[in-house]
């Protein structure tokens, strides 16, 4: 054990964690939610991005030397790279806004830093956490502005995974685009549709949603980056903000810029939340997607039938044979927690009080986590499920036969209440409408012919 002294007194360390005094008190103070910092590698890698512009900034501007700056960077492009993660054990959901997270990187960057220097953990005579590798910064620029890296960094393998199992769906829309079916509203019987335009307005409904994630990405490029504790910049020397944001964005690849007024970016979370309604559409637009499959493949054959899922696993401990549509039951599950992830989103971004939002973490481990569930879900659903369902055209055919949904289109021909009184009496003598149209010597044979003659492409 080494031992470190802060304001508060003495604290025990490991000789081997390279962590500090700050992280070690966190450690003992939140043990919340079983969810470490360093269970996400993406924040953990862009609290350590900020370090690295902050550090060369500072001595663009001449705010540190050189040699710490370099021993900074060196320290943090590892830490980028995916060393040291193991020293990042503070749990996810912590008070101070974020305090604990911003020193946990900055002690362990100047240990780091001092090790290859050759001097020992803990000796911050030589590169100190605050007052060097914090240098210009405060948690509460810092950690917001690697909150938006991190997640624009997640998001990029999720909007990946999103168009994979769009175009899946779109696939199954061409292969099952001249299988006619009943198209239903109400969970009723209501008119001619292909399997194909079923799957085709899945497709269709995700690509809206990728567009509109992608949207609300771009909005994440605001950062307070440089306002330091309120937004007025106190301790950051002039010309840092903007060369800190610059070289960010030379870094990360995304074209950072500075908020308008900085004050207000210090407290609001507005672009969270809109990125958080985004997620949660996706998860609404997905649910319905994996629900409708459920109803599909109900039965086998007491249900509805038209789908068959693939059959990954038993479905009972008791009933044999039964096999369960395990798939899209997750994938709806993943979307009730992210919905209510959202709803934690919102009231956390509400808790902005004068100055600061306290609430961050809550706000970066839901938006984490829902990025996570949606992708690995979609991941699930695409692979597991989407891919290898089939169509029993047999049931679709006996189904489409035995409805009365082609009385819609015989109304355009007898008119309304001719073709209800038609489909009435069907539906009262278990007839087939084609049957009952048959039985009725007032309808002309044309129109017979045109109504079993239908284009199987028709939407409903």
């Amino acid at each position: 054990m080494r031992c470190e002294r802060d304001t508060l007194g003495e604290v025990e360390i490991a000789t081997d964690d390279a962590f500090g005094s700050q992280t070690a008190r966190a450690v003992q103070n939140f043990q919340i939610s079983s969810k470490r910092l360093s269970d996400y590698p993406d924040m953990v890698a862009a609290l350590a991005t900020v370090k690295l512009a902050a550090a060369k900034a500072n001595a663009s501007v001449g705010a540190l030397s050189k040699e710490k700056a370099q021993q900074i960077a060196l320290s943090a492009e590892e830490i980028i790279g995916g060393k040291h993660h193991q020293h990042f054990p503070i749990d996810m959901m912590q008070g101070g806004a974020g305090t604990s997270s911003n020193m946990n990187c900055n002690e362990v960057i100047a240990n780091v830093s001092l090790k290859r220097m050759g001097h020992a953990y803990g000796d911050y005579a030589h590169l100190h956490p605050n007052d060097d590798v914090n240098r210009s910064q405060s948690t509460n620029d810092v950690y917001p502005t690697a909150i938006r890296i991190a997640l624009l960094n997640g998001s990029a393998s999720l909007l990946k995974e999103y168009g994979l199992l769009r175009d899946s769906l779109r696939a199954k829309s061409e292969e099952f685009k001249s299988i006619t079916k009943v198209g239903r509203t109400q969970l009723q019987d209501a008119v001619p549709m292909t399997v194909g335009d079923e799957f085709g307005a899945f497709a269709s409904t995700l690509s809206d949603n990728i567009e509109r994630v992608r949207q609300t990405r771009e909005t994440l490029r605001e950062v307070n980056l440089g306002g330091t504790a309120i937004g007025n910049g106190i301790n950051a020397p002039k010309g840092y903000r903007e060369r800190v944001i610059q070289i960010l964005s030379e870094t990360t690849g995304y074209d950072f810029y500075s908020a308008e007024n900085l004050f207000g970016a210090t407290y609001d979370q507005g672009a969270l939340v809109l990125f958080s309604s985004a997620l949660k559409s996706v998860a609404v637009k997905l649910s319905k997607i994996s629900s409708d499959l459920r109803l599909l493949a109900s039965g086998p054959r007491a249900g509805i039938g038209e789908l068959q899922l693939p059959a990954v696993q038993a479905g009972s401990s008791i009933m044999p044979g039964k096999v369960n549509p395990v798939i899209p039951e997750v994938v709806n599950q993943v979307c009730y927690a992210v919905i209510g992830n959202d709803l934690t989103v919102t009231l956390a971004a509400e808790a902005g009080e004068l100055q600061l939002n306290a609430m961050e973490p809550v706000l970066l481990l839901r938006l984490m986590d829902s990025i996570n569930l949606l992708e690995n879900a979609m991941r699930t659903l695409r692979e597991r499920c989407v891919v290898g369902i089939k169509v029993d055209t047999e049931r679709c055919d006996a189904l489409f036969k035995n409805s009365l949904i082609l009385a819609t289109e015989l109304a355009v021909h007898v008119g309304y209440d001719r073709a209800s009184a038609i489909a009435y009496h069907a539906k009262k003598e278990g007839l087939g409408l084609i049957e009952a149209i048959r039985a009725s010597p007032d309808i002309p044979p044309e129109v017979l012919s045109a109504l079993t003659g239908q284009r199987t492409d028709r939407v409903a």
